[in-house]
């Protein structure tokens, strides 16, 4: 087999002159549990028979024992909130399956008692952007194809309720989860989006948002190649690309498909500041909704599922379900 390297980013992956692609973490993957593991049942539905793409889906335990006989719970029926997932890795690596995502998906389930979907897409460099954005709108177009209880797949019929649907993924699914509020708002996604977690968003451009944003030079042109070279090559005004640069670009926020948005960063991550500018942004824009920051000062990126368990970890995960559940600050 052919050897030679043409191109290497790393930690993301390797290209061989011959095409091939390695991927040098992320591709580790686990089935998912048809019996319940940590309280937690999964399974995964095929919803892009064209592309061979699938979702996992995770329900609590407890939602399928209530079927069998009927709970008093409020609702006098078995509606959940839905979580819709879309994981990060640059664009590049990870999946729903991989252990990282199904262990905090799950647990995201378990602790908000919501149903979940997680997000398959084609990835770069084989399937540079915009194929994941158009992949993760088909995933969603999907889902709520169930809105009315006749769609596909019995789970999302039985127990979604599509009054309480949210939409979140952390650092590139960050990134796409707004791209998602944005459609969703342009389209006019019936019934609408309830709120949207943007965790440690990969939102960037070629100039720093303000004056604490990163100012080396060498990290700005390292996070730049990741995106111009392997994840969206095509893209005509490199990283000032509005799918990427959503700070710094004049794109408008006012439109966003959702009530209520959650935005987390942490501060000792690069991505820092265009967190922060987003917010901000958002809260400018005449977009009538609530925006939530919570930082985390002492952390690093994605330190939430690099150490769930740690402190900070699960004081994130508290804050993440509140957002679903409504709970704590919100209102209803």
């Amino acid at each position: 087999m052919e050897t030679e390297i043409a191109s290497e980013l790393l930690p993301f992956c390797r290209i061989y002159k011959n095409g091939r692609v390695e991927r040098l973490s992320g591709t580790e993957i686990i089935p998912p549990s048809p019996d319940a593991t940590n309280d937690v049942v999964s399974k995964d539905v095929t919803y892009s028979p064209e592309h061979n793409l699938s979702v996992r889906l995770f329900l609590p335990h407890k939602s399928t024992c209530n079927n069998h006989h009927n709970s008093n719970n409020n609702n006098n029926n078995n509606k959940l909130p839905l979580l819709i997932y879309i994981h990060g890795g640059a664009w590049i690596i990870e999946s729903p399956f991989s252990p990282i995502y199904h262990n905090y998906v799950a647990e995201l389930v378990k602790s908000a008692n919501c149903l979940a979907v997680s997000i398959q897409y084609r990835r770069a460099p084989e399937h540079p952007i915009p194929a994941s954005y158009e992949d993760s709108w088909s995933a969603v177009q999907w889902i709520f194809s169930h809105a009315d209880g006749s769609g596909p797949e019995e789970w999302i019929n039985e127990y979604a309720d599509f009054n309480r649907v949210f939409i979140g993924g952390d650092s590139a699914g960050a990134n796409m989860s707004h791209h998602m509020a944005m459609r969703a708002g342009q389209e006019k996604l019936n019934p609408r989006i309830k709120g949207v977690a943007i965790v440690h968003p990969a939102f960037w451009g070629t100039d720093p948002v303000d004056e604490h944003d990163v100012q080396d030079v060498e990290m700005r042109r390292g996070i730049a190649e990741v995106w111009e070279k392997i994840a969206s090559p095509n893209s005509v005004n490199g990283t000032d690309d509005p799918l990427f640069n959503v700070v710094g670009s004049d794109s408008d926020f006012s439109g966003l498909g959702c009530d209520k948005v959650l935005v987390a960063v942490a501060g000792k991550d690069v991505f820092v500041r265009q967190g922060l500018g987003y917010a901000e942004k958002l809260r400018k824009s005449g977009w009538g909704g609530d925006v939530e920051v919570v930082v985390e000062e002492e952390e690093g990126h994605v330190f939430h599922l690099q150490n769930p368990s740690s402190e900070n970890a699960l004081r994130f995960l508290e804050r993440f379900v509140e957002f679903i559940t409504g709970s704590g600050t919100d209102v209803l």
